[in-house]
């Protein structure tokens, strides 16, 4: 794809590299098809983002917290099986440390079976702003027409015999294209606005400060995470080539000013295997439901890859949010001391860490360790790190909110 994931000029010179025996009439011709390209396609999808993406709810959308609480209808997120009840307990008295208790935001849980009593009493007396349980429709947690059942069963015993992660699981795998590409369909998030994915086990060692949905609105983010690394190659073998078909047939969904740099060190040829861990993810449900991004999930279902490969939702999101989005609509969440098993995060810094009441190990910090991803994210938007009190003075004093 080379220069064309970086702005839409490039993917004529893409055209004309690729195609070296196109006649010469149609050469000609380009540069006024691209310039129409241009012209037309590059300002729709930036009007989508100014007048789709970010809007609020609409008027006349039931609004589910009081008026006076200047909230929008944003929910935290979880995925989350009866079995996982006491990890499920542990993670919500945490994050109400870190986080709930000062705003109160609902907590809806997504089940693919009927949540038992015990569980659904449980949650909802630990949880500060409401709980609400969804069954997920049977239709959304199992194979779309397309995949060849006996084909998708011979690849997990191949990926089973190679020892890959979740390999062998074809629950894995439904569970992978829900979170890529219809948890945001169910009815009941129809009017929900931003989510805060979360999912059991996890820790928030640090106190957030302040309100990230309302700093997200406010700021017109539409996608944040905390933590970012390499996928396994082998779950993904033909992931990137897949996107970079969708995005020839589709140029006019690639956002100027992009984050593409992240995902590929090339200009395209190649993916790096960044992307951000989306266990950990807020976003603007807007964005997931638009005709960009619906478009890109429908081509990578029509592939397969779901069922057989084991192509996950954090570099399906990842990709499609640095192509689609520009750079300065994604958010990093720093200094949470979130921790999902093997990686924490935890500040370096002892005096950031101390102004926030961490209660994590910075020896064994991730987030800006050699492996991890972040510090790419950081280098190649030309940002400052938010890893000393003077630069979160500085460059990030949203941080001090409740400080």
């Amino acid at each position: 794809m080379n220069r064309m994931l970086f702005n839409m000029g490039g993917w004529r010179r893409l055209a004309h590299r690729r195609y070296l025996r196109v006649l010469i009439a149609v050469a000609i011709l380009s540069p006024l098809i691209v310039y129409c390209l241009r012209s037309s396609t590059i300002s729709s999808v930036k009007e989508l983002g100014k007048n789709q993406w970010l809007q609020r709810v609409d008027a006349g959308v039931p609004k589910i917290y009081d008026s006076t609480s200047g909230k929008g209808n944003d929910v935290l997120l979880t995925l989350v099986r009866n079995s996982e009840l006491t990890d499920m307990i542990d993670t919500i008295e945490r994050f109400e440390r870190s986080f709930n208790s000062k705003y109160h935001y609902q907590w809806w849980f997504m089940n693919d079976e009927e949540f038992t009593e015990e569980f659904k009493e449980q949650v909802s007396t630990r949880v500060s702003g409401g709980a609400r349980f969804i069954k997920i429709p049977d239709e959304m947690w199992t194979y779309p027409g397309n995949i060849d059942k006996e084909k998708a069963a011979a690849s997990r015993e191949d990926y089973a015999k190679k020892k890959v992660m979740y390999g062998e699981s074809e629950s894995y795998r439904f569970m992978c294209r829900f979170n890529s590409g219809l948890f945001y369909k169910l009815d009941e998030l129809r009017d929900i606005e931003y989510y805060w994915r979360i999912e059991p086990g996890v820790h928030f060692d640090c106190q957030i400060t302040y309100d990230v949905f309302q700093y997200m609105r406010k700021n017109n983010k539409l996608y944040a995470f905390n933590m970012a690394l390499q996928e396994d190659v082998r779950t993904i073998p033909s992931l990137w080539n897949t996107t970079m078909e969708f995005f020839q047939k589709t140029p006019q969904y690639i956002a100027d000013k992009n984050n593409a740099k992240f995902v590929t060190d090339d200009d395209g040829s190649s993916y790096n295997l960044c992307h951000f861990w989306s266990n950990f993810e807020i976003a603007n449900l807007r964005f997931y439901r638009s005709d960009a991004y619906e478009q890109y999930f429908q081509h990578l279902d029509n592939k397969g890859g779901f069922f057989y490969e084991r192509w996950g939702d954090a570099p399906v999101h990842t990709l499609a949010a640095s192509f689609m989005l520009p750079a300065d609509s994604l958010h990093f969440v720093a200094n949470t001391g979130y921790m999902h098993n093997p990686n924490q995060d935890c500040p370096v810094d002892e005096e950031v860490k101390q102004l926030l009441h961490c209660d994590c190990n910075s020896r064994k910090d991730f987030t800006w360790h050699k492996w991890s991803c972040v510090s790419k994210f950081f280098d190649v938007n030309n940002y400052p790190r938010p890893t000393s009190v003077a630069n979160l003075k500085k460059y990030y004093p949203y941080v001090f909110e409740n400080i």
